[in-house]
């Protein structure tokens, strides 16, 4: 935030203009900790715009530059996970840009732009941002309508709500039947804030004029419920303001966790039902509550949860010696906290034995190994072991070198080093001992400059190399260097690595089931296959990234196979083009006999669950093409979260005649259409609520997928 706090009070040029995008994650579904940005911004007195879709996102982008521009102030743009990974429809146009001009002291204002702070041009900068930029601000968002309120004279209740909150308000009210047109006889106004900060005080009091009471709507604590109450104090007629306490000082509104139309419901009724018929908002709880219940159902209890992919390197890293324990931080090899092997902890980036360097005074376990990923070492990770260092801390850093950033989609790591660089670096930190593992020693070329002492070894010699280390007094580094599965597979498609030419088969008449060659290979391609013989092993080919761990316990019933490198060549694929020449309409199948009567429909709302990698992005993408190739509106939504692992991924599609105006996520009921791809994850409880009997037609593949 100081890096910001500086950029703002120096300023943009008339020409310039800078946005600050924000991640707002308020369920924690890809951070470790739950977020909400605008008191951030609010401290480093930057405006802040809040898009709700990915129509706002255009929108409010351009108009975002401008306003940074007009006001010479830096924009914080906040945006939630469900409008990140929102996808659909939206209208491209250039928004028609309104530029008010300011006066002060008799003459047209601009902001100042300046390359050097401190005493006395920071109190002169601070000056000008609260009297003269942060008004800039309001200008430009009154006359561009940044800030919305809906038309409703008599109106008396009104509701607030900031970004894609906005929305799951309008989705919570149409479920109780209010649409624009009841809202207005029902006497509720609405208000969305699309400039968070700073808050428009004229036109907060405009939106209160003859309201008995303004609801609040937002995640986390009371910061528009604040500024609201503080822009209406002084009225002498003013509104009740409710927001995470009622008026009789009762909780209403959640400070922790995501609010979505399920959640605002009970909410919003307990408030309107004041007013308005009690029974249109009982028969919708009642009905939610039915649909939420049904979905508890006696499973099983097997989960699809994320796991390390076919021959990760993490396999085998991230086991310690007996007697050993491990910390844990940010990267794959996070995911051991969910299987049986001794690790501990959970360090933010940068901090990675930090926690040990303080706890090792007051334990009798004389040392740690921790676990780094390459990406968070070049990110702030060099800085833990510089710390480490620092303290005398006896702790072994077991370096992760992947070569890739596999969590997030394999991409290239940011200012990396080649493994021997690293070797010294980091003995010019001030490193005991290091020791490097892989699966291919011979890989490295004579001229190699590795740091003096350095061994090389085989990957098979990984235990030896850490009880090696474990021994060495202070700070040691095991860096262990072997591609990402993944990124491997990758490569191999694309050309630009070898693909191997043995392969690892199971003979199923020697093979016994006793599973020591899952155990100790912890991989997913070594799947149980129930036989007439009874419960086998097999290697699964088409997911096997051909890493060999399995060949590891001595078992009679593995088989190696050498292919021809003619028969293992990539086929080249025809060009789009050249399949577009060859498809002809009679060679695609006839429709299947209808499910349903698809001309009552308006809209469809269809659920989809699946297993990350296995195409069910690509599937919604698809679908939503086509409904705008066919002129509907389409607004979806892709939670992958660590789909990328192996974990579920569902994905949300909404097709319709107009543009949504509530949420992109399909409720609880909401579901016309129930697309499983995976049957365990479409047996869970959180997803089988979205469907109901009398409406949903489900369709789903009964291919058995082994868990982790």
């Amino acid at each position: 935030m100081d890096i910001l706090k500086h950029a703002n009070f120096a300023g943009v040029g008339r020409l310039g203009g800078a946005l600050v995008v924000a991640g707002d994650d308020p369920l924690s579904k890809s951070s470790t900790l739950p977020s909400r940005t605008e008191t951030a911004f609010y401290d480093a007195l930057m405006p802040v715009l809040a898009p709700g879709n990915l129509q706002q996102v255009l929108d409010f982008g351009r108009l975002g530059f401008e306003l940074s521009r007009h006001s010479g102030l830096w924009v914080g743009f906040k945006i939630d996970t469900h409008v990140a990974d929102q996808y659909g429809t939206a209208s491209v146009t250039i928004p028609e840009i309104v530029v008010p001009v300011r006066m002060r002291n008799g003459a047209p204002w601009l902001p100042m732009h300046v390359h050097t702070l401190g005493s006395p041009t920071s109190i002169a900068l601070e000056q000008e941002i609260h009297e003269a930029r942060l008004p800039a601000a309001l200008d430009f968002a009154g006359a561009n309508g940044l800030n919305n309120i809906s038309r409703c004279p008599g109106a008396w209740i009104g509701i607030v709500a900031v970004g894609k909150v906005f929305f799951e308000v309008r989705q919570a009210l149409l479920n109780f039947g209010l649409d624009d047109a009841m809202l207005v006889a029902n006497g509720i106004r609405l208000m969305q804030l699309g400039m968070v900060y700073p808050l428009d005080k004229l036109m907060t009091r405009e939106f209160a004029a003859g309201l008995e009471e303004i609801i609040i709507i937002e995640e986390k604590r009371a910061f528009i419920e604040t500024l609201m109450r503080d822009a209406l104090y002084a009225l002498a007629d003013r509104p009740v303001i409710i927001g995470k306490h009622d008026d009789h000082g009762e909780l209403l509104v959640p400070a922790h966790g995501g609010l979505d139309a399920a959640v605002l419901m009970p909410i919003l009724a307990r408030r309107l039902s004041r007013r308005l018929a009690v029974a249109q908002f009982e028969t919708a709880l009642a009905a939610l509550a039915i649909a939420q219940s049904a979905g508890v159902l006696p499973l099983a209890g097997a989960t699809r949860t994320p796991y390390f992919c076919s021959g990760c390197p993490h396999n085998r890293s991230t086991v310690v010696p007996e007697g050993s324990m491990a910390a844990g931080g940010i990267g794959c090899h996070g995911l051991v906290h969910g299987m049986d092997r001794s690790t501990f902890g959970l360090a933010h980036m940068g901090g990675e034995g930090a926690q040990w360097a303080g706890a090792q005074s007051f334990t009798n376990m004389p040392h740690v190994f921790q676990n780094l990923g390459d990406g968070t070492l070049f990110h702030s990770g060099s800085l833990a072991i510089r710390q480490a260092v620092a303290s005398r801390a006896n702790i072994t850093y077991k370096i992760l070198y992947n070569d890739a950033v596999g969590r997030t989609g394999g991409q290239s790591i940011d200012g990396n080093l080649a493994v021997d660089a690293l070797t010294r670096e980091l003995d010019a930190e001030g490193v005991n001992t290091i020791i490097v593992t892989t699966d291919e020693p011979k890989k490295y070329p004579a001229s190699m400059h590795w740091a003096s002492g350095v061994r090389v070894w085989h990957r098979d010699r990984i235990d030896e190399a850490q009880r090696i280390l474990r021994a060495t007094p202070g700070v040691t580094v095991l860096i262990h260097d072997q591609v990402c599965a993944a990124e491997l597979r990758r490569r191999r498609k694309r050309g630009k690595a070898l693909e191997p030419t043995t392969r690892v088969v199971i003979n199923e008449a020697i093979c016994e089931g006793c599973g020591d060659c899952g155990a100790k290979s912890n991989c997913l391609s070594v799947q149980p296959v129930d036989t007439e013989f009874g419960r086998k092993t097999r290697i699964h080919q088409s997911s096997c990234n051909k890493d060999y761990s399995c060949l590891v316990g001595d078992c009679p019933a593995f088989v190696t196979i050498e292919l021809p490198p003619k028969a293992i060549e990539s086929p080249k694929l025809p060009s789009s083009r050249d399949q577009a020449s060859r498809l002809r309409l009679d060679s695609v199948p006839p429709l299947p006999a209808q499910a349903v009567d698809h001309t009552q429909y308006k809209s469809c709302n269809i659920y989809m669950m699946g297993i990350g990698g296995t195409g069910v992005v690509t599937v919604n993408q698809i679908l939503g093409t086509a409904a705008l190739l066919d002129g509907k509106f389409v607004d979806g939504l892709d939670q992958t979260g660590l789909s990328q692992k192996g974990g579920s991924v569902v994905s949300h599609l909404k097709i319709s005649d107009r543009p949504n105006i509530g949420s992109n996520l399909i409720q609880t009921s909401g579901a016309d259409c129930y697309l499983a791809f995976d049957l365990l994850t479409a047996s869970q409880p959180q997803h089988l609520q979205r469907a109901q009997p009398q409406r949903t037609t489900a369709v789903v593949s009964t291919s058995q997928v082994a868990t982790g």
